[in-house]
């Protein structure tokens, strides 16, 4: 396997020349920049461009000299932002400049955070007396394990111009072609990322799926990453390379996923970090190893009969699969389900994720969000709800999991974007398979048990207060046979203001709930305050959410006054009475296909303040008299005209 620059889309890079005064800077510049001994040098030397054509990368590299001056020291730490390389000088000379790497600078640098590739070069190379015997590897050895963030080091001279373009080599290509993401050095293997990133290309690569790559496929896959076929000899060898230091990295078949991955920690062991990156580059990796925007075709927001669109429209629509992308995950779950039961244990998971940056369900929002079987194993309608979860929360990373895992068509198949919702309000009908339900409620109000009996958890005597947004997704049958995706996203007390201080967070919610606890006077106070001003909000903001309004622990005793208040606050929203409802004794209410329902047909559920009714009046008289004046108007014209024709008939 041959390998080639592999070079990212980078326009430039920029190299930051830092160290102490007079360990040589400016001189390294200014020999670089002229490929000759400069014969005068300023203090400071301005900005220097080397050309594309310098480095086999054709790249080109801008180096920013630095003062080490007190007075400079602000407009130093401003480069050092901005810099993607910092060369950090010390002169072989002057051995009190070399202790002040690791005493003064490197961890200055940490100080400032920086985060980019370090090289160091030690200048002034021809002033070193003959009588040195240390080695570099001897002198910056122990500084390299302290500080990981060097990526190489190099000495250098000016005046005898010995290695000087070799520094912003090694700069240049520290940026374009990273070690960190890659390797670790310290366990002297591959990172996980990049072995999943390797192990997904392989497998594309492997098309017959024989677990090997044939003479036929590791040309092929030569040819698409490096333009040029490899000659039989050199495939014999590269396979006789394998064998020798791992066995099982060749069978009769071909070079397996173990040679595949020997060979790359080897190119990156020697140093020959393009050729690793040019083979991820091709197939659409970027430096944090995940695919990169160009490879991720994720629909715009707006609607199709629009040439021009608000942001407003765009956040009032959302994402979902489409059917092909659905079955195809249906497909893959099928494979994983082994033994055919209706669910995937926890291991056969993370390994369909193998070929992905990581596990994308570890954390939240989609940690225990979605149905599972008693012993943990996730279901075929969890497996759906998480994944259309994830469209609807961040498509670009749904998209990216789908392709990570396999799906070869279109990627641009795979997601749609749904009617704006102001349109469903109108239509009063919404063509939408997944509905986001925001769940509000005060503490100890019953939230957390409604989103565990959604996912079929047994109830719990035990309190645990929610301190962060939490979902729950499953898919909800409805009359007919038909299915809907529902995601209820809970909504912890302290968090409302701060969800609700935005009037655009409405635009995301299909329906809202509110729970109260009905044995509980102050959790329906709390609640009350809540719905109406919510309600309010909703008004202002013209998206029109339909709203729903639950008693729970309906199998504690109700406080008559509160049931009451509830139904006077119901009528005089317009909406449905409270829905009472038990987690603990599971009462028949079908109150998950109820949410749906509002979902589906949101103007028989959207609330309306008093305030909000005298507004809709005010309106409908303004335009009524708009249109007795429109009227009126047209009438005075037509008279206008017949007089003025009369007149005209008159008159001949």
């Amino acid at each position: 396997m041959a390998g080639g620059s592999g070079s990212s889309a980078r326009t430039g890079v920029r190299v930051v020349v830092v160290g102490d005064k007079g360990t040589g800077k400016s001189s390294l510049i200014a020999a670089a920049a002229a490929e000759s001994v400069p014969e005068k040098v300023p203090p400071v030397h301005p900005p220097t461009r080397l050309p594309s054509d310098f480095y086999p990368d054709r790249v080109p590299v801008t180096i920013i000299d630095t003062s080490s001056s007190l007075e400079s020291r602000g407009k130093l730490n401003e480069e050092l932002k901005r810099a993607d390389a910092v060369v950090l000088t010390y002169a072989c000379n002057q051995p009190m400049t070399l202790s002040r790497l690791s005493s003064y600078w490197l961890p200055e640098f940490r100080r400032l955070e920086v985060k980019v590739p370090i090289i160091v070069a030690g200048c002034k190379l021809d002033l070193r007396g003959e009588h040195h015997t240390t080695s570099l590897e001897e002198i910056m050895g122990p500084i390299m394990q302290q500080f990981r963030e060097i990526e190489t080091c190099v000495e250098c001279s000016a005046s005898t111009m010995i290695q000087v373009p070799d520094v912003f080599y090694y700069a240049q290509k520290a940026v374009l072609h990273p070690t960190t993401p890659l390797f670790d050095h310290d366990e002297q293997t591959l990172k996980p990322r990049c072995v999943r990133a390797l192990k997904r290309i392989f497998t594309l690569c492997d098309h017959d799926m024989d677990g090997a790559l044939s003479d036929a496929e590791l040309n092929e896959f030569q040819v698409k990453c490096f333009n040029a076929p490899l000659q039989p000899a050199e495939i014999v060898g590269v396979q006789r390379v394998v064998q020798e230091k791992q066995p099982d990295g060749v069978s009769d078949l071909g070079l397996t996923l173990s040679g595949f991955l020997f060979l790359h920690a080897l190119f990156i062991e020697k140093g020959r970090l393009e050729t690793t990156w040019a083979v991820l580059r091709k197939f659409g990796y970027g430096d944090d190893l995940e695919l990169k925007d160009d490879f991720l075709p994720v629909p715009t927001k707006h609607a199709p009969d629009q040439k021009r669109y608000l942001l407003l429209d765009a956040i009032s629509q959302s994402v979902e699969l489409t059917s092909e992308a659905v079955e195809f995950l249906r497909g893959v779950f099928g494979l994983y389900d082994i033994d055919n039961d209706g669910a995937v244990r926890p291991a056969e998971l993370e390994d369909l994720f193998l070929t992905a940056p990581e596990s994308p369900w570890r954390e939240a929002p989609y940690k225990d969000s979605a149905e599972t079987t008693a012993m943990g194993n996730l279901t075929l309608n969890g497996f759906l709800s998480e994944w259309a979860l994830m469209t609807l929360v961040d498509p670009r990373r749904s998209l990216a999991n789908l392709i990570y895992i396999g799906y070869g068509g279109d990627p641009a198949s795979t997601l749609h974007v749904t009617r704006r919702r102001l349109t469903d309000r109108k239509k009063q009908r919404t063509e939408r398979n997944v509905f986001r339900c925001f769940v509000f409620g005060p503490k100890k109000a019953g939230k957390s048990a409604l989103l565990n009996s959604f996912l079929g958890r047994p109830f719990s005597e035990n309190y645990t207060p929610t301190t962060r947004e939490r979902y729950a997704t499953n898919v909800v049958d409805q009359l007919g046979g038909t299915k809907k995706t529902l995601i209820l996203q809970e909504i912890p007390e302290e968090g409302v203001q701060k969800l609700l201080s935005n009037k655009e967070s409405l635009a995301a919610c299909d329906v809202a709930v509110f729970v109260y606890d009905s044995s509980d006077d102050y959790s329906w106070k709390k609640t009350k305050e809540l719905l109406i001003g919510f309600a309010r909000l909703e008004e202002d903001s013209g998206y029109g959410v339909p709203c729903l309004l639950i008693a729970a622990k309906d199998d504690l005793d109700s406080k008559s006054l509160t049931v009451q208040d509830a139904a006077r606050v119901t009528l005089e929203l317009g909406i449905e009475a409270a829905i009472p409802i038990s987690m603990k004794i599971r009462d028949p209410t079908d109150i998950f296909g109820r949410i749906v329902r509002a979902a589906e047909q949101p103007h028989l559920f959207i609330p309306e303040t008093e305030t909000g009714r005298n507004r809709k009046h005010y309106r409908h008289l303004v335009n009524s008299s708009l249109m007795f004046v429109s009227v009126g108007a047209a009438v005075t014209i037509v008279g206008l005209a017949a007089y003025r024709a009369y007149a005209a008939r008159k008159n001949t």
